[in-house]
């Protein structure tokens, strides 16, 4: 039995696409050990039939004085760890998802010489990953990469972003263009929601003309303190508007939506991509080497919808926005197809080959 190795950090962007993943290959008959710091005692649903092997790990950011000068040493015992649990799984690949919890691992299996892969999801190549990518035997990209890419480029292969079967269930729904009845707004911020997004969208919105205001059907992820304030304004507005502080059940909602107004996390460009709907793209200001910027452009630059950030966008500003968006229905229409145009929906068979190819070399 081929046994294959994923290390991930742990918020979605890392996690989904290692979910696919490892549901890919499982499918072809490998097995399947996911490596992750200590959240990992979580995850056995998210990645059913798997062992979970946890190891030590550290971030350096947001970290006390002496949480920074710890650091060095989680991490290496993370890699002793991993070169301990490595050799006693002898896997045949071991590929890395990003995410300081992959570090450890992944520094690991280059220096036992294990075949490796790592998935670069963003258009900016991550911490962790910038550490190992040249000494990884493939960097599997997801866009273009802009900055911090190997030395040596023709290791890298883009394949798109392993995306959640959720996404492929309602990936290319036609859309329904909205020349008449309701327009559908989704508003969300990541997993935790967005205090910006719960500030301006409601207060722009409230800008709007009577009209579109009487059409508009708003579902909106907000932060669970967040809730009351924005339920409150749209409220005052006369808006019809769902809220909640989670939505598990977002790409069918996604799929739903005429307009879209979020972050642009790789996971959110990718599946806006893969459902085909436009959007106004929001970067999240202070995202690590402001990775999240080249990734909304890789949208707009596609016709697919806007890129604003965060300091320019006043609720006067998002008013203007959405008049003039919902004014054209055939152009909203125009933009979800292309944003469709980006779509790789067999990003996960190709990337599963790519591993296989890795273990049969081994």
């Amino acid at each position: 039995m081929t046994t294959i190795v994923l290390s991930t950090g742990g918020t979605g962007g890392h996690l989904f696409p290692a979910q696919a993943l490892a549901g890919e290959l499982a499918r072809r008959g490998k097995t399947i050990v996911v490596m992750t710091d200590s959240r990992g005692k979580h995850y056995p649903a998210a990645f059913p039939g798997a062992s979970i092997e946890i190891v030590p790990s550290a971030a350096f950011s947001d970290r006390s004085v002496l949480g920074l000068m710890s650091a060095p040493f989680e991490i290496f015992a993370g890699i002793v760890m991993s070169l301990i649990k490595l050799a006693r799984i002898r896997p045949k690949a071991v590929i890395g998802f990003g995410g300081y919890p992959s570090l450890p691992v992944m520094i690991a299996a280059c220096l036992g010489r294990f075949p490796t892969a790592i998935l670069a999801p963003d258009a900016v190549l991550g911490r962790a990953n910038r550490i190992v990518v040249n000494y990884v035997c493939v960097v599997v990209g997801a866009l273009p990469l802009v900055r911090f890419a190997p030395k040596d480029i023709s290791k890298i292969v883009y394949v798109g972003n392993p995306l959640r079967p959720e996404v492929i269930a309602v990936a290319g729904t036609p859309y329904d263009t909205p020349t008449n009845g309701p327009i559908r707004l989704l508003v969300f911020g990541g997993s935790q929601g967005a205090r910006a997004l719960s500030d301006i969208v409601p207060a722009g919105i409230a800008l709007l003309s009577a009209d579109l205001k009487s059409r508009l059907d708003v579902v909106q992820q907000c932060r669970p303190e967040d809730l009351e304030q924005v339920r409150a304004a749209y409220a005052s507005s006369g808006v019809k508007a769902e809220l909640a502080s989670f939505f598990d059940d977002l790409p069918a909602r996604m799929a739903k939506a005429h307009l879209v107004i979020a972050r642009s996390g790789v996971g959110t460009v990718s599946e806006l991509a893969a459902i085909g709907r436009p959007a106004i793209l929001v970067p999240l200001p202070h995202a690590l080497d402001d990775n999240q910027t080249p990734n909304a452009d890789a949208l707009a630059n596609a016709g697919g919808g806007w890129r604003v950030a965060q300091r320019e966008l006043t609720p006067q500003k998002l008013c203007r926005m959405l008049t003039d968006a919902l004014a054209s229905p055939s152009d909203l229409a125009k933009r979800a197809a292309a944003a469709h145009t980006l779509a790789r929906p067999d990003a996960t068979q190709r990337f599963a080959d790519i591993v296989e190819k890795l273990a049969e070399a081994a």
